[in-house]
């Protein structure tokens, strides 16, 4: 005849049913996040990109340097961020780094939609530079005389301090002007100037064609430094 003593534990077969039941609804509830997490990925992606996108047509831009038209300041590959609040004549200063739209008046070809948002997620995080989009530093600022002689460019027929040139870059400077910058304009150049195609050739920029005013080097890190 049993006992009381004989009889089962059944507060430790409680326990262990317990215990099971927590750990399956672990597991449950791990299934469901994971399920969450790439139901929700694409959203996520999405948000950012637009976000991204947003940040670029209003505030700031990341802008990668495809030429060697501004070293040694910038080099190839280089990405640089722009700021797009400082885009006034009045906010600009000489030595400023900008980037304005193209004004060479080379022909744009045709783009299909498809290209077109793509190329913009590509600009939006600095993948790619704009191809309608240059970038120069600010020489002369609205009403000045600039003129370039003996490889040395003059403002107002005084010499133009430039300590961001290479040793290179004044040598290979042809005469250019005297020329008045009009109002609503600046005129820019390339720190490379031997190859820079800039406001020697196509003109002062106007003010409704400036994007935004370069502030730091954001690429590669060895290279991080404000402008």
């Amino acid at each position: 005849m049993s006992t009381l003593t004989d009889l089962p534990d059944l507060s430790a077969v409680h326990d262990a049913f317990g215990e099971s039941r927590s750990k399956a609804r672990e597991v449950a509830e791990h299934e469901r996040a994971k399920r969450s997490f790439w139901r929700e990925l694409p959203i996520l992606l999405g948000a950012a990109l637009i976000i991204a996108v947003a940040i670029k047509i209003l505030l700031f831009q990341a802008f990668f340097i495809p030429s060697a038209s501004m070293e040694d300041t910038l080099q190839v590959d280089d990405r640089v961020l722009v700021n797009k609040l400082a885009n006034s004549i009045g906010e600009l200063d000489r030595g400023d780094i900008i980037v304005f739209d193209d004004v060479t008046g080379a022909p744009k070809a045709g783009e299909a939609v498809w290209r077109t948002v793509v190329r913009t997620i590509a600009e939006s995080i600095g993948v790619s530079a704009p191809s309608s989009e240059l970038i120069k530093r600010v020489i002369a600022l609205p009403g000045e005389t600039v003129e370039v002689r003996n490889g040395r460019v003059f403002i107002d027929d005084r010499e133009l301090d430039e300590p961001y040139l290479a040793a290179r870059a004044g040598g290979r400077i042809r005469p250019y002007g005297p020329e008045v910058v009009p109002e609503g304009h600046v005129f820019v150049m390339g720190d490379n100037r031997g190859i820079s195609l800039d406001s020697r050739r196509f003109g002062p920029v106007p003010e409704d064609k400036i994007v935004g005013k370069a502030f730091v080097i954001i690429w590669p890190p060895s290279s991080w430094s404000g402008l």
